[in-house]
């Protein structure tokens, strides 16, 4: 039982660690999915997919993804760091940017995407400004 004990304490200690990270990625999924509401309101299904993780300030992270052609798609992002300012662009495969409309306001980014042809395409997601070292981030999106 001694040896056990000291197992179960490190055990407890981790799962309590890993809390408030989840936290603060549905924090910034919310805050995605609050972006996207009025989309919704024009007809934008929203997959249940999304992406999420923190980053430092001027840290970018590039998510692979396939689009069809076709389809209009806007791609949501938000951090629960009301005053941090972050970023969506979304590339195609030979590098060129390839959203054709794209907003930031504060703790939110979304960009729009209507690709001209079906493949991969690079969304990359980027913490600007924020007074956090590391800041949580979540990525949802939609088409039609």
């Amino acid at each position: 039982m001694k040896r056990i004990a000291p197992l179960l304490v490190a055990l407890l200690c981790l799962s309590l660690g890993a809390g408030p990270v989840h936290a603060t990625i549905d924090d910034a999924l919310s805050f995605a999915l609050e972006a996207a509401d009025p989309y919704v309101k024009e007809g934008f299904t929203v997959r249940e997919d999304y992406w999420g993780g923190d980053l430092g300030v001027k840290q970018t992270k590039a998510i692979v993804h396939q689009l069809f052609k076709g389809n209009t798609y806007w791609f949501w992002m938000g951090t629960d760091t009301k005053t941090a300012k972050i970023s969506v662009h979304i590339y195609d495969a030979e590098g060129n940017l390839a959203e054709v409309e794209a907003w930031q306001k504060p703790h939110f980014a979304a960009a729009r995407v209507e690709p001209k042809k079906t493949g991969t395409y690079y969304l990359i997601v980027e913490v600007e400004k924020s007074p956090a070292e590391r800041t949580s981030w979540s990525l949802a999106y939609g088409f039609r």
